[in-house]
């Protein structure tokens, strides 16, 4: 059965109600009885396992859809719901970048005071960053720390799909954020806002773009607006002065990417890191494609009844996910 360190790290992650860290310890006491030739043990444990985290899945789900108040009608067609219980704290970011997450969260959780002393806080965002540097994550992340709803609008989709009618549609998603307090997230904010002389530039982004802004600088309600892009570097500098704060997210230095596996990878059974390789294979990778190799290299471990996870395994993982990239 389980050893000490097992049993201990199974309490632990339950009484910090920890059910990943829970279930990961769970699956290695599994694989460790499949070794000993107790496969019927195995078998259940990993049953147990499986059962207990689509209870869990449902139960939030359940918890999600009621916590906030989500717009009906064509205001529910034209805004996508995402459901999470990430926390700042959770969000693995460099010391800069983190301290101005944190501004923003304090401002808005102080919106009532600051406006009684007739003073704004940020509430209109610009994130620039390379994908799968942390800008969903951090509008989630916000999102949950206000006990708000985050609704993400495409502007790419909603130029396509809705050609000739875009600039309603934006007016009515402008007007559920006035009335519905929540973080409103247009991603993909680069499709209507590239440079003036961009090649490609047609008359309808252009119009998009104009009443984008207007409406942001006429909001009068308490909703979170924030806008994303990968693109940061081809917008139009002068919308810049439009957004109450610009924050730019970048790729992890090397003490991320430390930080950011140590969590990923805490009471899973490993080797010694050689960190000098595992920094160098990461270098270049963003946060989610570095989740994603260590992701991989959880599932071989456990597939194979491994009983740990090695150096040269993450290396691997990691050096696929470049390889990946580059195709």
């Amino acid at each position: 059965m389980a050893n000490a360190s097992q049993i201990k790290s199974l309490l632990q992650s339950h009484s910090k109600g920890d059910d990943e860290r829970f279930y990961a310890v769970a699956l290695q006491v599994a694989a460790a009885e499949a070794r000993k030739g107790h496969q019927k043990l195995a078998d259940e444990l990993r049953e147990l396992v499986k059962h207990s985290k689509k209870e869990a899945d449902q139960n939030s789900l359940k918890q999600n859809v009621l916590s906030f108040s989500a717009p009906t009608g064509e205001a529910g067609e034209l805004l996508e719901p995402v459901h999470t219980d990430v926390r700042v704290s959770d969000l693995v970011l460099e010391p800069t970048l983190k301290d101005r997450v944190s501004r923003i969260l304090n401002e808005q959780q102080n919106l009532s005071r600051l406006k009684e002393n007739d003073l704004s806080p940020r509430q209109r965002l610009l994130f620039t960053g390379p994908p799968g540097c942390g800008k969903t994550l951090t509008a989630a992340a916000l999102a949950s720390e206000l006990g708000l709803g985050l609704f993400v609008v495409r502007l790419d989709s909603l130029l396509s799909r809705y050609l000739g009618e875009s600039l309603s549609k934006l007016r009515l998603i402008f007007d559920t954020a006035e009335s519905t307090r929540a973080v409103y997230l247009f991603d993909e904010f680069d499709s209507i806002g590239f440079t003036r002389d961009a090649a490609g530039d047609v008359g309808e982004m252009r119009r998009v773009l104009n009443s984008f802004l207007v409406f942001v600088e006429k909001m009068q309600g308490n909703s979170l607006i924030i806008a994303a892009t990968n693109y940061g570097e081809k917008l139009d500098r002068a919308l810049f002065r439009r957004f109450d704060d610009l924050v730019e997210f970048g790729l992890p230095e090397k003490d991320q990417v430390r930080v950011l596996m140590k969590k990923l990878l805490r009471n899973i059974a490993k080797e010694r890191l050689s960190w000098g390789r595992i920094e160098k294979a990461a270098d270049c990778l963003s946060y989610a494609e570095i989740t994603r190799a260590c992701e991989e290299s959880i599932k071989e471990m456990l597939i194979h009844d491994l009983d740990e996870i090695t150096n040269d395994a993450l290396v691997t993982a990691l050096t696929e996910r470049r390889m990946y990239l580059n195709h």
